[in-house]
């Protein structure tokens, strides 16, 4: 070992003295066998645990499991740590949802690769802040290179630059954030000060009806108008539809409306489509407009060995966000936003004197906090970085792959399926569909009978699938992304879906029955 270049004799066991009262749970370098010992038995609980999950779910209702967590005394602490993995697995292990499950079927929450949880294990230790330089040297250096790389596979040039983020939301924030003091700097070139707030009224953010509710609420915390959001139409496909947006951005312009950015998705939330970039972008570009492509669901393409081509014109964006916690198998959280001209990124700069002066940036050096709009925050670059040194990308795009291939099949199977109805194909691993109970007295009841198997299903534990509302009726969702799931899981939690909506629909057609009749 060396100490500012000069080595040292790390300390023998022997010369280290066994702390004592609280500070027996430092981690430093006395507590080195406390350290493994906790860890290690945290390790076998939580293997032996998922080792047992029969289910994703117990199906534990909030009224059940409320109790159980308020009776804890958090002023009377247990302090071996046994007694609390036992407790824990009361409160929290016992009735966790179990995303690795084959039968989790429900949101964007993916199984998690070893590799990365490596990563969290030295992550989490070493602590690492990655807001400046001498709080994350070696981290600083890897997550920039990460985001290098991403931005190589978008297609971005040498002038590409970005930051990780807690996940979608906080990317799409940051995005419309930087969208709207690009179009600020524009108007106000030339302009008065009193210029920016002439304008924030007029500011809009135009996105697909099919697009992520994060951009909703990111123009509000923008401090932008209610009306700042136009949704334009889909089509039957429920991608975003050119000519529709072409028409939005027209009339801003006759309203003298300023159209800040145009949001596309690459995956949606609930059909896994993907919104036609190449004519977007063009349209965006005829505009003068900031293009923003949210791409937090579809960013596994980017590792695809098949469908890469479905992201097509992504490069072309201003902006993208990406979600390694999604569709690259890694644990939350882990994600990016990327931008085309990293020197975009200066619109979330502040200097403060203790933290970042602005003399380092004159002497160059690399504090990823200019470019975040977080302060403390998280290693979580190293989830990735040990991912892909392990098993490259190739390897989780294989992953990918095998979910969006299940999915197809999975479409085939429900499709040809009389009892039910599906709304599209997905270009990812989405699918949206509903029972349809048989012509009759029984059809109107499709809603809530699709809304009691939902949760029927759930109070089982035999499954856990997703709901969502189309055109005003409620649906069901399959959000595939466990390359374990098989169609056989997938038949089966088909078939349970069935049978709790045919008997909620059996249940009732004799009452409405008696009802018309009196």
């Amino acid at each position: 070992m060396t100490s500012w270049g000069h080595p040292v004799d790390p300390p023998s066991a022997a010369a280290v003295p066994e702390a004592a009262g609280a500070r027996q749970h430092l981690f430093n370098h006395a507590t080195m066998d406390r350290y493994r010992r906790t860890l290690a038995a945290g390790i076998d609980r939580v293997a032996t645990r998922v080792a047992g999950v029969d289910r994703p779910f117990s199906g534990i209702s909030p009224s059940a499991l409320a109790p159980e967590v308020s009776a804890i005394d958090l002023e009377r602490p247990l302090a071996d740590p046994a007694a609390a993995l036992d407790e824990l697995e009361d409160v929290y292990l016992r009735d966790a949802v179990y995303f690795h499950h084959p039968r989790y079927l429900a949101h964007l929450n993916c199984p998690v690769v070893i590799p990365a949880l490596l990563g969290e294990a030295v992550l989490t230790a070493v602590n690492s802040s990655l807001d400046t330089w001498d709080q994350s040297a070696g981290g600083t250096l890897i997550e920039r290179r990460l985001i290098d790389w991403t931005a190589g596979r978008v297609g971005y040039g040498d002038a590409a630059d970005g930051v990780f983020t807690s996940g979608g939301t906080q990317s799409n924030l940051h995005a419309l954030l930087l969208a709207r003091e690009e179009a600020c700097a524009y108007a106000e070139v030339g302009a008065t000060a009193p210029a920016r707030n002439d304008l924030l009224p007029r500011l809009r953010v135009i996105a697909s009806e099919a697009g992520h509710f994060s951009v909703q609420k990111a123009a509000k915390l923008l401090g932008l108008g209610p009306d700042a959001v136009i949704t334009v139409q889909t089509g039957r496909d429920r991608r975003m539809r050119p000519a529709a947006l072409a028409r939005e951005l027209e009339r801003c312009r006759r309203e003298n409306l300023v159209v800040m950015t145009v949001v596309a998705t690459a995956g949606t939330t609930d059909f896994g489509t993907i919104d036609p970039l190449p004519e977007v972008a063009d349209l965006c570009a005829r505009a003068g407009t900031w293009l923003h492509v949210d791409a937090a669901y579809g960013c596994g393409l980017l590792v695809s060995g098949t469908r890469r081509h479905l992201l097509d014109g992504i490069e072309r964006a201003d902006s993208v966000t990406v979600d390694f916690h999604k569709s690259f198998f890694q644990p939350v959280s882990s994600s990016a936003l990327l931008v085309r001209d990293g020197a975009v990124l200066r619109h979330a700069t502040y200097h403060a004197d203790y933290l970042n002066p602005a003399r380092m940036t004159e002497q160059r050096v690399p504090n990823q906090v200019d470019k975040s709009i977080q302060t403390t925050r998280r290693f979580d670059a190293l989830k990735l970085w040990m991912t892909l040194r392990v098993m490259g990308p190739d390897g989780v795009g294989e992953l990918f792959d095998e979910v969006v291939d299940r999915t197809e099949a999975a479409w085939d199977l429900l499709a040809a399926d009389a009892r039910f109805e599906v709304v599209t194909k997905s270009q990812l691993s989405t699918l949206v569909f509903r029972y349809l109970p048989p012509d009759g007295p029984g059809r109107e009841l499709a809603d809530d009978a699709n809304l009691y198997a939902r949760e029927a299903l759930a109070a089982s534990g035999a499954a856990v699938v997703a709901g969502t509302k189309v055109d005003g009726r409620h649906y069901l969702k399959f959000t595939l992304l466990n390359p374990e799931t098989t169609l056989d899981d997938i038949a089966h939690v088909i078939d349970l879906i069935a049978g709790h909506a045919g008997r909620y629909v059996d249940d009732r057609v004799p009452l409405e029955a008696c009802a018309q009749a009196g």
